[in-house]
């Protein structure tokens, strides 16, 4: 979409922006899926002051069948709410499905680190866990149908910046479980502060979400009435082929 009068995009704080959103999209959730041990460990009925979230200790019997739970939870919501997002564009505003979404995952991100400190059952810690895989995936893929059909009304570059962002959250997941293992804190503190960490990631994709109005090269965009919904339809068969790939391995495991 190329436009002689369009403004520009002053000092790339637009693809910063869409960058960091697509960041914030996918990063609580490597988050989770990295300290899948720490989880097992949980599960096992060892306490989580004394496991960190990098300790693989899997049970020779996986009561719970948590790997087989959590690719379920986790496709299905994706797979249903992608297609439902289809429809809540008629109903509901693109920017309260967004914003909504951002601060529903780091509400439930914020209680999965919570849960560090807290002495549960491992029954109970389980339901928990798995009701929010559900609504995490529900709302991620809410807030990524969104963002793709907005990204559909600005020049393809920021589609692309917006995957780059998407890209970096598992390398980003994989440095931050590399530094709770070196902090040398104690496995209790080091866990909390690896999963605080996705939370502040999603604080800064709501401020950038939020400033994206204020920017003119956006503004001048995102103003502009989308294609169909057709082309937002298209972006969701991509969305899930690539989520399935990704969570193939995971139910192999």
């Amino acid at each position: 979409m190329a436009h002689g009068n369009a403004p520009r995009d002053s000092y790339h704080l637009v693809g910063i922006s869409f960058f960091i959103l697509g960041l914030g999209t996918l990063l609580p959730w490597n988050f989770f899926i990295t300290a899948i041990p720490y989880f097992q460990g949980r599960l096992a009925g060892t306490n989580s002051s004394a496991e960190t979230p990098s300790t693989n200790h899997t049970s020779p019997t996986d009561t719970f069948n948590f790997n087989n739970w959590v690719t379920l939870l986790s496709q299905l919501p994706l797979l249903l709410f992608t297609l439902l997002n289809s429809f809540l564009y008629q109903c509901i505003p693109e920017s309260v499905r967004i914003l909504g979404s951002l601060l529903a995952i780091l509400l439930l991100f914020a209680l999965t680190a919570a849960l560090v400190k807290v002495d549960l059952s491992p029954g109970l810690f389980f339901s928990i866990t798995m009701a929010s895989v559900w609504f995490i995936n529900s709302f991620c893929a809410v807030l990524q149908g969104s963002l793709f059909g907005q990204l559909g009304t600005m020049p393809s570059t920021y589609s692309t910046l917006f995957l780059s962002g998407q890209g970096l959250a598992g390398i980003f997941a994989a440095l931050a479980m590399l530094t709770s293992l070196a902090s040398g804190v104690d496995p209790q503190t080091s866990a909390l502060g690896y999963f605080i960490t996705p939370c502040v990631g999603i604080l800064l994709s709501i401020i950038c979400y939020l400033s994206l109005p204020h920017l003119k090269f956006a503004r001048y965009y995102l103003t502009k009435k989308p294609q169909a919904p057709v082309q937002e339809l298209e972006t969701k068969a991509e969305l899930l082929g690539a989520a399935g790939l990704g969570w193939a391995g995971l139910g192999a495991a």
